[in-house]
């Protein structure tokens, strides 16, 4: 098949680009900033923002699938404020679905995320929410995958944790005990939105994908900085610390990431057994940190 992969460059677009090309798919990497990457042999590449429809509805051309993957991070504040999300991930979504409508394309593999809800808590949730209904109520065949944190080389969520969990004393708030992840590598997700693209079997679900283990933010944190001690902050100080520092510009963190801290990122039930795979056979975050 012809398949286009939105954000095909980036952290899970490169590895899902690897995929399909070695399953034998003619696959086309879009992406802003293409030259500045490397992308698997046999990808090509073209530049197009998901913002701008008219920069994208091209490669749309002859296309038999798009998987959609442009996001931000729902970890650190975006450049642009939370604004962003609803710029990037709803309408871009938006564009995205009207580009492959204009061109005929036959199906889309929406990567949406845990907790979407277009009335959720945080920008990040409500704009994946307003994405899936884009998705959901368009012309198009449609799967629609929701991760937990995905992690690997290259990825974000290690290093979040690393800039919330200085070494030695960690004070994290809540003691790093609200939060819960289900973490899930990067290469086991990879074939799994493969499958999506390729299996009829998948189109109209909505899966919620995770790994192996639930863990606290806590227990990441004694994950990547050894033996440091938690020191618990009140939920109510963080609150009002991330209000504050969210309005200074290199300040990583905003209201949004605190709502993100009391969130749960767990599945209700892993469904990584609708692509025949069993949950204790994932790589867990624990084996990653340690090298196994």
């Amino acid at each position: 098949m012809q398949v286009l992969v939105t954000g095909g460059t980036g952290f899970v677009g490169s590895h899902l680009c690897r995929e399909l090309a070695d399953r034998g798919h003619e696959v086309t990497a879009l992406a802003r900033s293409p030259d500045d990457a490397e992308t698997p042999g046999g990808v090509e590449t073209v530049m197009g923002d998901v913002t701008a429809y008219e920069s994208i509805v091209d490669a749309f051309a002859g296309q038999d699938v798009v998987v959609n993957l442009v996001a931000l991070s729902p970890l650190f504040q975006p450049s642009g404020g939370a604004k962003m999300h609803d710029a990037v991930h709803r309408q871009g979504t938006e564009n995205v679905v009207r580009a492959a409508e204009e061109h005929g394309v036959d199906r889309i593999v929406q990567m949406s995320a845990l907790g979407a809800d277009p009335d959720g808590d945080t920008a990040y949730v409500r704009a994946k929410g307003e994405a899936e209904a884009i998705v959901r109520e368009s012309g198009l065949d449609w799967v629609i995958v929701r991760p937990s944190v995905i992690f690997g080389d290259g990825g974000e969520f290690l290093s979040f944790t690393r800039k919330v969990t200085p070494p030695v004393l960690a004070p994290l708030p809540g003691g790093g005990k609200k939060a819960r992840f289900q973490p899930i590598w990067v290469a086991d997700l990879a074939p799994m939105l493969a499958d999506a693209v390729e299996d009829d079997a998948h189109l109209g679900e909505v899966y919620e994908l995770g790994g192996p283990e639930r863990l606290t933010l806590a227990e990441v944190a004694r994950l990547v900085r050894g033996g440091v001690r938690i020191v618990p902050v009140p939920m109510a100080l963080t609150k009002v610390g991330f209000r504050i520092g969210g309005a200074l510009p290199l300040f990583p963190f905003g209201p949004n990431q605190f709502e993100g801290l009391r969130f749960d990122n767990t599945t209700t039930e892993n469904d990584v057994d609708a692509f025949g795979v069993d949950p204790e056979n994932l790589r867990t975050l624990r084996s990653y940190v340690r090298g196994d």
